[in-house]
């Protein structure tokens, strides 16, 4: 058997090549032909190598006829991807269709936190009463924590309220109380207000301690204001969060920027539980903002707002409130 001309070999390839660009089923597989009969090694290519081999005369003709099948071979090689293109784009069109007739999958929704929910319940009561709720700024100036509250120098709380300092004259609040002068420095009586957020103390952390937690203070001056107002407020909101059978107590206490100061609780199950203080406006405080204390009185109360879900909810760990764990919040 005599070897193949270089005519017969072009003829051969063209014949193969065209074969493989027919049957190729994908892209990729085609890919793989144009490199295999095109590209720099590929046969077609090399079939360029044999023109040396080849007379004068016949070098160009070959030379034509081997660019002929190579633009013929282009030409399918670009008519056949767009069909497998097609073909394709038609499978994963498919493949991702949606049936709209089919049920919806329900995307996990998030809630409110529980300590938000008791926020938000807390002054739902008190706006219902009108007061209006303030915002003032948890990095607070020591005049306002603590000056303007009636504390003096030496007052033994500066040791129980341990504070974070920021620099010589701000810290972190200490308690939502110091509002109170940033709302009498610009409104004069009738005042009705509120506000609740966050407050800072150095304290170790444990069950029912902790270095961050919420209060919500009221404060109203009036003319005539006396304590039966103050506990008429007080026994409304309580018995609108813990039910209407709720007891109440106050004690006695000292708080330097109310005259006379008690402590309220109230009873849940056979205990008593504290949920704050409270009292009558101390005269200085309300002289040292420019309202006379003859003519005015009023009532103020700081209430923690973390004991109150504990209560209810029967928490016994006031760090789960903070520890993100999705098995407890989920319980609310």
């Amino acid at each position: 058997m005599y070897p193949m001309t270089p005519t017969e070999q072009l003829a051969q390839i063209e014949s193969e090549a065209l074969a493989a660009v027919a049957s190729a089923s994908s892209l990729e597989r085609l890919g793989e032909v144009e490199v295999a009969y095109l590209g720099r090694k590929g046969q077609l290519t090399g079939l360029l190598r044999l023109i040396s081999q080849l007379s004068g005369d016949d070098k160009p003709a070959f030379g034509q006829a081997v660019n002929t099948a190579k633009d013929s071979l282009t030409a399918r090689l670009t008519e056949r991807r767009a069909g497998l293109a097609k073909g394709e784009r038609a499978a994963r069109l498919a493949a991702d269709a949606i049936d709209v007739t089919l049920p919806g999958q329900r995307l996990p929704l998030g809630r409110q936190h529980v300590l938000t929910r008791q926020m938000d319940a807390v002054k739902a009561v008190l706006i219902g009463l009108g007061y209006q709720f303030v915002e003032t700024p948890d990095v607070e100036h020591y005049h306002y924590n603590f000056e303007t509250l009636n504390y003096p120098p030496d007052h033994p709380a500066f040791d129980e309220q341990m504070s974070f300092y920021v620099e010589d004259t701000h810290l972190l609040r200490t308690q939502t109380t110091a509002f109170q002068a940033h709302v009498m420095e610009h409104q004069k009586p009738p005042i009705r207000v509120a506000t609740i957020g966050k407050c800072y103390r150095f304290d170790a952390v444990d069950a029912t301690h902790s270095h961050t937690f919420h209060q919500v203070d009221i404060l109203a001056v009036d003319e005539g204001l006396s304590l039966a107002d103050l506990k008429g407020t007080f026994a409304h909101l309580a018995r609108a969060l813990f039910g209407p059978s709720v007891e109440i107590r106050f004690r006695p206490d000292f708080f330097p920027f109310v005259e006379p100061g008690v402590e309220v609780a109230i009873k849940w199950g056979n205990r008593w539980l504290e949920l704050g203080g409270a009292g009558m406006v101390h005269p200085n405080i309300l002289q040292n903002m420019g309202i006379d204390p003859e003519r005015y009185t009023g009532f103020a109360w700081g209430l923690g707002i973390d004991r109150m879900p504990m209560i209810v909810h029967k928490i016994d760990d006031l760090r789960l409130f903070t520890e993100n764990d999705l098995r407890f919040l989920r319980q609310f």
